[in-house]
């Protein structure tokens, strides 16, 4: 592709080449820089890759964008032991080098453009918030999916394109990945993509150049605010509020006290929800349930739709994760009827995730692997009377301690029993921060075991269940591995529930059934 088509309206300045040039591929990683390629120079928080322009150069790349000055770039070349020769003779080389504003906001636009705009052939659902984006963003994708809608996934867990699963390194990649997978979408027929879009993606331009239909903001609050992440929650807000320029229809939860701040001077459509009587689609009233070893929530929906839901998910925040999910497939085109019995049997892999293998007791796994998300998630399941609350988790190695003894206070708090076991011991002794996790708990009143092993740990859980419980698999969530001395080990809690199950012969065992793993 000609390089003139691919920064046509672009503020630029050429140090040194011609516009006039063939691109054969785009890259920001000078690693992967060949023939012909155009290499982004991104000043990164540790390094800058305008050091590696002389590799890439060498390498036969034709144009490097930068957001250095010619000055500057020069005063950087010169300094690096690795350049042979002096600026001006890098300069003599077959070689376009353009200086922009922003390298990130370029690279967006450019690889929208190289990739063939993908974005604008997909409807593309942008999630923002500081909580509920991965849940609710699981949500609207299994929602539209079992509407019919082939939906693409961008977010904390994986990238999903149709054809894969790629596991996440950023809740927002770069803009470069971003637009190359949207490609790979439209190659695979889906028609729309949901996507978280952290602070950081929004800080960081990750998301320029793509068409956004949709901005759904569920909540804020303070958050990701330090070093190389953002100075103050004032910032914070505005990177969030970024989003709602860039959507058409900008879909907002009412409840959340920082609402109207994101809707104020956005050019998206503004649709609101929540359990306010000025929401267009309002939760009124609710009531929780357990059924057959499932936990739910069920309100009455009035305003632009009206009826009973019913989600088969826990806790108070269900209502507003629900409401966005229902809000997006009611503005694409999905039935009522449709929208009520998918939320009815929807389940979001490890976010209160229900394993119904009883009908006495209730299993479930989730991601809660600090001390706030653990207590929020503890608190909820109280809401809902339970005989008792048997909590099993662990913490990864090579991490904040504090965190141990923070999950270790809260669980001895509110849990009835905690399992403490192995998460990610990593490079440390297991038996080292389950004595640290004890030193929480020792803070409490709570009672507990120590069982280092997850599959015995989690045997011990079900073979000790009694009638009204509810067993919480915390820390993992979705992840499949363990990991053990810089090793990830195959490690699923789904397989070890079902190997126990097997092992045992629960289904010998009046209460016990196989339902959820025969489906």
């Amino acid at each position: 592709m000609n390089l003139s088509n691919l920064i046509e309206n672009l503020d630029y300045s050429i140090i040194c080449g011609s516009i006039d040039t063939e691109v054969t591929d785009i890259t920001n990683d000078s690693r992967k820089s060949g023939e012909g390629m155009l290499y982004f120079a991104i000043p990164g928080a540790t390094v800058d890759g305008a050091h590696f322009i002389p590799d890439v150069i060498r390498k036969g790349a034709s144009v490097i964008i930068t957001e250095r000055t010619e000055d500057k770039l020069s005063e950087i070349l010169q300094d690096d032991m690795t350049v042979n020769g002096s600026f001006e003779e890098i300069k003599s080389e077959t070689v376009t080098i353009l200086t922009v504003p922003s390298t990130r906001y370029a690279m967006g636009i450019i690889s929208s453009r190289f990739y063939g705009e993908p974005s604008k052939q997909l409807t593309v659902i942008g999630i923002t918030g500081t909580k509920g984006k991965t849940t609710t963003s699981y949500m609207i994708k299994d929602m539209l999916e079992l509407a019919g809608v082939k939906t693409g996934l961008i977010g904390t867990i994986e990238v999903q394109t149709g054809s894969r699963s790629i596991p996440a390194n950023n809740t927002t990649p770069e803009s470069i990945y971003i637009h190359n997978v949207m490609k790979e979408m439209v190659e695979n027929k889906l028609e729309c993509v949901v996507m978280e879009v952290s602070s950081q993606g929004l800080m960081l331009d990750r998301i320029a150049g793509v068409d956004f239909d949709y901005g759904i903001f569920t909540n804020l609050s303070p958050d990701h605010i330090g070093p190389n992440e953002h100075d103050s929650f004032e910032n914070y807000r505005d990177c969030k509020k970024k989003l709602f320029s860039l959507a058409k229809k900008g879909i907002y939860n009412i409840d959340d006290p920082e609402a109207a701040y994101m809707m104020e001077g956005s050019t998206a459509y503004p649709i609101t929800f929540g359990e306010s009587d000025e929401a267009d689609y309002q939760a009124v009233g609710h009531r929780l349930f357990i059924e057959d070893g499932i936990m739910g929530i069920e309100y009455e929906l009035e305003g632009t739709l009206e009826g009973t839901i019913r989600v088969a998910l826990p806790g108070e925040f269900s209502i507003h994760n629900s409401l966005a999910a229902l809000v997006v497939a009611d503005c694409m085109g999905v039935s009522f009827d449709e929208i009520k019995r998918i939320l009815s049997e929807i389940r979001v892999r490890g976010r209160v995730e229900m394993i119904p293998i009883s009908d006495k007791f209730t299993l479930m796994i989730d991601y809660a692997h600090n001390g706030m998300s653990l207590e929020s998630l503890l608190n909820a399941i109280r809401e809902y009377n339970p005989k008792r609350i048997v909590t099993l988790f662990g913490c990864g190695g090579n991490r904040a301690k504090s965190r141990r003894y923070e999950m270790g206070e809260v669980s001895g708090r509110l849990s009835d029993f905690t399992i403490i076991t192995s998460d990610n011991p990593r490079k440390e002794e297991p038996q080292a921060i389950l004595d640290d996790i004890k030193v929480g708990i020792g803070k409490t009143d709570g009672k507990y075991i120590d069982i280092i092993d997850r599959k015995e740990a989690i045997r011990y859980a079900i073979m000790n269940a009694e009638e009204g419980d509810v067993i919480i698999l915390a820390g993992k969530g979705h992840e499949d591995y363990q990991e053990i001395n810089g090793v990830k080990h195959h490690m699923d809690e789904r397989e070890l529930i079902k190997e126990v199950l097997e092992e045992e012969n629960v289904s010998k065992i009046c209460g016990y059934n196989n339902r959820y793993f025969a489906e």
